[in-house]
């Protein structure tokens, strides 16, 4: 019947890139054969909806059953040419008001006989704001442009049992507005009042004092990363502190008014809404409402496990069978509504056969009133299965799991903050300490293990509502609609929730599933983080590459120019002046560091007027000797040989350092353009201690590379940047590979989130180990040589 009632049927779907959307649209395509789509689809930041249909739905694997069976030998048109005469996408936006359909495409969404509204905001966590343009006004939207159009489809609206709110026993199939505990609530004055708290917020976010905290957040993330850095940064907290206190002002309205988030609460408005709406213009067009519970992956079609990105549970899934949450609140007797995906599509398709004469005005699609899944059940399903079923750790241990308990959302809130504000403490004491290389590895851990307590922490904000619920979501709509299919339906289309054995479902459908998606380690054996460190290394070298950028300092040598400094400035000193330079060297020592951390290039100007007055002649001189007593015994082998791979494979090397010019001069037979920086002479043959130029740091540098690539005909997404410090970020984000080398903390830390390739040199083995950094005290005919300048200024 199914079949037969859709045939011939255009279908507008709304969502279809979506997990419900995608399963909808191939079950359409595949068992409505006679039918044709029109998608709405937006268009992406950088790709056209119609694009966004062929990569993000039609290559999806839901669509594996239809193109082996449109491009195999019987065929008479290829998977491609079957969509493409079926499927027909228009670009528009649910959150605008007529859609944003130019008119071309309104005159294609004017030809539907149906529309399948599923487009929503699923997140529990969204923006109010955001939440009452999609989910509140999205299908008030559709309804509107049906009666401006002057056209009739049958609407079918996609909801969310969770429309019923905090509530215990019997939901029924009706709308909350028409319902015993409906409290008045206006739609019209719920979305003015979101939208002022979007222009309300984003108000205070521009006073002075929160711009000062979110600069200061910034400068102690990316420490001395250089003003475009710190600028995009600072403007980054601000618009994400904006979404912090939207969807704080959602989940707190929600809270207020009966509902556990601002998604269930929108959606119970957007019910109201629509139907406002069409009751407003005469009820033109018909409306069905189809409410499913929990969805998670498919029984069976179009393959058992099926599911597109993760839902609600399995976050909290994982997070036990990674020994992250030993704890979840909740009623354990409690039920968990839980709906394959495959039995909601099913049901949708079924409402819009039936057509709006026939069709319930609501229909929910939930197992917990006829085939209960209790929290308990689902419990003992997990441990049991990842007993079995083991993750292992990076060292390739088994993770055992911890004993499940039951305790109040309060309790496992106020141990997740604790545990987050004693991580917080240690990793900002570890970032103020001057570590580096493997020693700052071990802030990096324990910013993952932070951000690994604070998602637990979401997931028992967010969730912790919905496993506390005891609502019991009625279904006697779904079955009467059951009634109404013939035999072939019930075998294609099945929608009676008492098909599902919970145990086989999740022991051999659901986990195997969810462990598949989320590519964790399943095997024994120490982590492949080493192999994927071994295919990273092998991208940077290959000659497909075009310039290999390297930083000097704590790159390629274990040393700074504070210490090339000292060597210079201490070879000609006798002992009392060496004595007394290096006590006033300790004591600017902390001054200095703080300096360079605020800003690496107010350092150096400030740092290089030491060099004031100092002879050409004597520093070339001395240069030559701290190549070998100093660069050279405090180099990285590796990183030596690094820079001659990437010339063994063609590239172009080049040295970007904060270093002067004149100290890595003698470095000029490895690379094959050395950019520094550059201090003016006096006419007499002496350095000024000014410079000719902003040295080479930050931001600087990322510039300065792309004007090289510019100059020479390379691209920067083919060139490879090597550096140390978070304040490189410009240059690293400016090319295709970075690659972080004895990273201090910061970058430790940046790097692991972005999954950089991080390589950790050393010094070679034997070589002289000062105490100090000075250079050797030269003889007394050597120590008292005078320079004649030489004249020639700059």
């Amino acid at each position: 019947m199914i079949a037969e009632s859709l045939a011939g049927k255009r279908i507008a779907i709304t969502g279809s890139t979506g997990f419900v959307g995608t399963a909808l649209v191939e079950r359409l395509l595949r068992s409505v054969p006679d039918c044709e789509l029109v998608l709405l689809v937006r268009d992406g930041k950088r790709t056209k909806a119609a694009k966004r249909v062929e990569k993000e739905l039609l290559r999806n694997d839901a669509f594996d059953r239809l193109r082996e069976q449109y491009n195999g030998p019987d065929s008479t048109e290829s998977f491609a040419e079957m969509t493409a005469r079926r499927i027909t996408t228009i670009t528009g936006d649910v959150s605008s008001d007529g859609l944003g359909l130019d008119d071309d495409d309104r005159r294609t969404f004017s030809t539907a006989d149906v529309v399948i509204h599923s487009a929503a905001t699923v997140s529990f966590d969204s923006p109010l704001d955001r939440a009452v343009e999609i989910n509140l006004l999205g299908p008030v939207r559709i309804a509107q442009l049906c009666h401006d159009l002057g056209v009739t489809p049958h609407l079918v609206a996609v909801s969310t049992c969770y429309v019923a709110g905090n509530r215990r026993g019997k939901a029924p199939e009706v709308l909350v507005s028409d319902g015993p505990f409906d409290i008045g609530l206006s739609w019209k004055a719920e979305v003015d009042a979101a939208r002022r708290l979007r222009s309300d917020n984003d108000a205070l976010s521009r006073q002075p004092d929160q711009l000062a905290r979110f600069r200061k957040e910034a400068r102690t993330e990316l420490g001395a990363a250089g003003a475009p850095a710190l600028a995009a940064k600072t403007e980054q907290l601000r618009e994400r502190w904006v979404r912090d206190q939207l969807v704080e002002a959602g989940r707190s309205r929600a809270a207020s008014v009966g509902w556990p988030d601002a998604y269930a609460f929108t959606k119970a408005l957007g019910e109201q809404a629509l139907t406002d709406t069409v009751a407003n213009h005469g009820g033109d067009v018909p409306v069905s409402i189809v409410r499913p519970s929990i969805i998670e992956s498919a029984w069976a079609e179009p393959h058992p496990g099926w599911i597109r990105g993760f839902r609600m549970a399995e976050p909290v899934i994982l997070s036990y069978a990674k020994g992250l949450l030993s704890q979840f609140p909740g009623v354990p007797e409690g039920t968990i509504d839980v709906i394959p995906v495959d039995i909601v599509v099913s049901a949708i398709i079924a409402v819009a056969a039936v057509g709006p004469e026939a069709a319930p005005p609501i229909t929910q699609v939930a197992s917990g009133g006829i085939n209960p899944l209790t929290y308990r059940m689902l419990i003992d399903y997990v441990s049991t299965w990842f007993g079995e079923h083991p993750l292992y750790d990076p060292k390739g241990q088994p993770i055992v799991l911890p004993e499940w308990r039951f305790p109040g959302r309060g309790k496992v809130e106020g141990e997740l903050r604790r545990a987050n504000r004693v991580l917080g403490w240690s990793e900002k004491t570890l970032q103020a300490l001057p570590l580096r290389g493997k020693q700052a590895e071990l802030a990096a851990t324990i910013e993952t293990r932070r951000a690994e307590v604070e998602a637990a922490t979401q997931y028992v904000e967010l969730y912790g509502l919905y496993t506390e619920c005891e609502a019991i979501y009625q279904v006697d709509n779904l079955l009467a609609v059951d009634q109404m299919l013939d035999d072939v339906d019930h075998e294609v289309f099945q929608l009676d929730p008492r098909i599902v054995d919970w145990e086989h479902y999740a022991t051999n459908i659901h986990l195997p599933a969810i462990v598949q998606h989320a590519r964790v380690k399943t095997t024994p054996g120490k982590s492949r983080s080493t192999d994927r460190m071994v295919r990273l290394r092998k991208q940077v070298l290959d000659p497909k590459r075009h310039v290999a950028a390297f930083d000097l300092e704590n790159t390629l040598i274990a040393s700074n120019v504070v210490e090339s400094y000292s060597f210079l400035a201490t070879r000609r000193l006798n002992t009392p002046e060496r004595v007394r330079y290096v006590l006033r060297t300790l004591s600017e020592a902390p001054g200095l560091l703080r300096m360079d951390r605020r800003d690496r290039t107010d350092f150096l100007r400030h740092f290089y007027r030491r060099y004031e007055d100092a002879p050409i002649e004597q520093i070339e001189l001395d240069v030559q000797a701290m190549m070998h007593e100093l660069i050279l015994t405090k180099s990285f082998p590796e990183g030596m040989r690094r820079v001659r791979e990437h010339r063994a494979a063609g590239h172009r090397t080049v040295l970007i350092t904060g270093a002067l010019e004149f100290n890595v001069a003698p470095l000029k037979p490895l690379f094959d353009e050395i950019i520094a920086a550059e201090m003016t002479t006096t006419d007499d043959g002496r350095y000024t201690g000014e410079m000719k130029s902003v040295p080479p740091t930050g931001e600087t540098r990322a510039q300065l590379l792309e004007d090289y690539c510019a100059a020479e005909g390379f691209r920067l997404d083919e060139c490879v940047a090597y550096a140390d410090s978070s304040s490189d970020l410009p240059l690293f984000e400016a090319v295709g590979f970075p690659v972080a080398v004895n990273p201090e903390t910061r970058l430790a830390t940046i790097a692991r989130k972005r999954g950089w390739l991080v390589e950790h040199w050393s010094k070679a083995e034997g070589a002289p180990k000062p105490l100090l950094p000075i250079g050797p005290m030269l003889n007394d005919r050597e120590r008292r040589r005078r320079f004649v300048p030489s004249g020639g200024g700059r």
